[in-house]
């Protein structure tokens, strides 16, 4: 039987299904029951401890939140810190991120080559996997494929099963080595197979950094320039962690703490973030500006991009969803410090790609935002742009693919989620189980005749 098949027979119970699965809003107030684990005043609910990264963006003062410019640390260092640290030394930040994070210190000079050159090394994929398992099984959405092969890693792997902390660590390297090579071939194969594009598949190479060595495997000509390759390193830095709390880093720990391999609890996680209320978000900015340019004549006209703002919100335009995507975000008020960091290196970019009046658009909207907001919702919200607002942009000016925006999101974060699976292992050490309450009636089973 076809899928379409299936779908016409199906039909007469889709009534059935939607009507028996709705919970009245209201009833997760009567209950006490904190819907999406968040609390009234939108904070999150406390459910673990960490040491490996902290977000913030507000103060808290008698049960209220007060708004605040945002910090996110990484092993209590400021994300800030880190990155005008390996800035001003000229020098790539990705690995030494990944160290801080899986080990819990900042490695020295002799610890961060070691480190670097076993990712190098680690980055080769087993014998016949990228023929088998890539080209032969090829996807049209690449984080599909990217969570497909890592599952398929279990079959290449000697002691697949073993959570020692040396076993844990080597498969956390290699997976934090390979995502990006899974990715690039996972691109190649969906543009050769369903976009009827030439097939080019680059070998890895071991002396190049996480950024470089993606970009060399992306572009058929292996060509790009030292600041792009650095515009990316940015991204993947600031993308690698953002505390256990993250939809992504929870599916981790949650499916860690089972006691299940570390295949399995990345390729949840991967699951987590293909969704666009996570990971997603990035495209559907992108998607947002496309049709912002295609319906605003003037790009410097700030008359003009408000009315517009004010469609969007009033669910006239774009795709009619009510939201600016980009702007505000759950636990930053003030300021997003990822967006700040990155607006900063893009404006760079765009004067080197010779696209300043694309970013001086952002730039308006951005301002704009949260005054369209506030006069539309008659709120006093305080909201700021994210780091999806200006990922996109950016990953545009690298020439990247939008198909690529949450798979490099992926790249980035697999550092985080491995270091959430062995806090989780070594720190908690409990399955997660939290508890629902029914609330259906109890009735008695009727015999088939009866019903």
């Amino acid at each position: 039987m076809s899928n379409k098949e299936i779908y016409k027979r199906i039909l007469n119970f889709t009534n059935l299904a939607e009507n028996n699965n709705k919970i009245a809003p209201e009833l997760y107030d009567k209950f006490g029951v904190k819907r999406g684990l968040r609390n009234k005043n939108g904070t999150g609910v406390l459910a673990g401890l960490t040491e490996i990264g902290n977000v913030s963006g507000y103060n808290m003062s008698d049960g209220e939140k007060i708004p605040a410019h945002g910090k996110l640390s990484y092993r209590g260092i400021d994300v800030q810190g880190i990155v005008d640290g390996f800035q001003i030394e000229g020098r790539f930040g990705f690995e030494e991120t990944c160290y801080l994070l899986l080990f819990g210190s900042l490695p020295t000079k002799e610890e961060l080559r070691e480190f670097n050159e076993i990712l190098g090394e680690s980055r080769s994929l087993p014998d016949g996997f990228t023929e088998d398992m890539i080209l032969k099984a090829p996807s049209k959405d690449i984080m599909n494929k990217l969570a497909r092969s890592v599952l398929a890693m279990y079959s290449y792997d000697e002691n697949p099963d073993s959570t020692n902390i040396d076993n844990m660590l080597r498969q956390c390297i290699q997976l934090i080595a390979r995502f990006p090579i899974l990715v690039a071939y996972a691109f190649q194969a969906k543009s050769h197979y369903y976009d009827d594009k030439s097939l080019y598949i680059h070998n890895t190479t071991t002396n190049l950094s996480t950024a470089e060595n993606f970009l060399h495997m992306l572009r058929k000509d292996n060509k790009f320039s030292k600041s792009e390759a650095e515009l990316l390193d940015l991204c993947l830095v600031l993308h690698a962690e953002h505390g256990g709390g993250n939809n992504s880093a929870f599916t981790t720990r949650v499916v860690s703490s089972s006691g299940t391999d570390t295949y399995s609890a990345i390729a949840a996680a991967i699951g987590s973030l293909k969704g666009p209320k996570h990971g997603g978000a990035n495209n559907k900015v992108r998607q947002m500006m496309s049709n912002i340019k295609d319906n605003i004549k003037d790009w410097e006209d700030e008359k003009e991009i408000e009315s517009y703002l004010t469609k969007i919100l009033n669910k006239e335009a774009n795709d009619n969803s009510g939201l600016i995507y980009g702007m505000g975000h759950a636990i930053y008020t003030l300021s997003d410090p990822r967006a700040v960091m990155l607006k900063k290196k893009a404006e760079q970019l765009a004067q080197e790609k010779d696209m300043m009046k694309e970013y001086k658009l952002y730039e308006i909207i951005e301002k704009l935002s949260p005054e369209v907001f506030a006069k539309v919702k008659g709120s006093s919200k305080e909201i700021c742009a994210n780091v999806d607002f200006y990922s996109g942009f950016v990953y545009s000016m690298l020439q990247i693919p939008p198909e690529l925006y949450t798979p490099i999101f992926a790249i980035a974060r697999i550092g985080g989620w491995c270091a959430h699976r062995i806090e989780e292992f070594y720190g908690a050490n409990r399955i997660i189980r939290p508890a629902y309450r029914s609330i259906t009636e109890y009735r008695q089973y009727k015999s088939i005749s009866d019903r």
